[in-house]
């Protein structure tokens, strides 16, 4: 994995209830900085009680034998297709080699049952490194080894979260990501990713969004949601909170039933009206229902935004398509 797929969800993010639950040191840097959702910094005059303040996990030098590892515990378990041990700002003191294992269990810290999908692997410092997992399997945790110590700025674990809706009776919002929505493509996301949209709660500044950079040309800007499961849209709402002056002046959506996500990307022609062209208003939730058009299931929508601007969630409120 030479960069991760940008239509994957990062599962270590602790906005999904994601948390560090073990490390065997963490002498120089907290464990739960792993998984920090903010890109690490270097901060040369800062010191605490234990040394150089690093942002990251760190353990202190080992003296014998062993390794240091740390167990992460999935807010929501899902399948995991890649990783970015990132060891950012760690040239003396990063772990020269890693490996990555996974499992599935209820227990809070497992001790068995444990798969290995990255074996040990060399590491650079200051660097990236992305790596393909190949696996099929739902996981709850991950278990990052370093060896023999050192210290990890941040993982990141990439994957989709597939939603069991089997005892659902009614309609649930098929975008969220803890039900397996995820945006797979987009115009552009210079100011904030388009993952922002499907994630739990409000959002809590214009960061936490969807921002495009400003348009100036022709044209409009969209973003393309894979459904958790492909259900008949009942209930829309575009929330612009935060986005003030500027917010989308207008929204529409379309949805179709596609095989693939690929096939949703290049399907111009499949879409089918679900909203047409409405205003929409600064910082606030809109409600979309009565307005909806009826298309039957799909399994993708696509929102466009008229001609540009910011979004901080997108729910999609409806009945799971047997």
């Amino acid at each position: 994995m030479t960069r991760p797929v940008r239509k994957w969800v990062q599962l270590e993010q602790p906005r999904l209830g994601t948390r560090v639950t073990f490390a065997s040191d963490e002498f120089f840097g907290a464990k739960e900085r792993l998984i920090d959702s903010a890109d690490p910094v270097f901060i040369a005059d800062k010191f605490d009680d234990h040394g150089k303040w690093m942002d990251g996990w760190e353990s202190r030098r080992r003296r014998g034998p062993g390794h240091d590892y740390c167990v992460i515990r999935l807010g929501v378990p899902g399948v995991i297709h890649g990783f970015d041990i990132d060891t950012s700002h760690f040239t003396g003191n990063y772990p020269p080699q890693a490996s990555i294992e996974a499992c599935m269990s209820d227990l809070e810290t497992p001790e068995e049952g444990w798969v290995e999908l990255i074996p040990k692997t060399d590491l650079s410092g200051d660097s990236h490194h992305f790596l393909d997992a190949r696996d099929n399997e739902i996981r709850s945790h991950v278990r990052l080894h370093i060896y023999p110590d050192g210290g990890v700025a941040r993982l990141r674990v990439f994957g989709e979260i597939r939603a069991d809706f089997t005892d659902v009776d009614g309609y649930v919002d098929l975008a969220a990501v803890e039900h397996g929505g995820r945006a797979i493509a987009c115009s552009d996301e210079h100011y904030g990713s388009m993952h922002n949209l499907t994630a739990p709660g409000r959002g809590i500044n214009m960061g936490d969004g969807w921002e495009t950079a400003r348009r100036r040309g022709p044209g409009n800007d969209w973003v393309i949601i894979a459904l958790g499961q492909p259900g008949v849209i009942e209930r829309a709402e575009i929330d612009t909170a935060h986005f003030k002056g500027n917010y989308p002046d207008r929204v529409s959506l379309e949805g179709a039933i596609f095989d693939s996500d690929e096939q949703a990307v290049l399907g111009d022609k499949a879409w089918q009206t679900l909203l047409p062209e409405t205003k929409l208003k600064m910082d606030q939730q809109h409600y979309f229902d009565e307005t909806r058009q009826a298309i039957g299931a799909v399994s993708h929508v696509r929102v466009s935004i008229y001609p540009d601007g910011g979004v901080s969630r997108v729910r999609l409120f409806g009945q799971v398509h047997g």
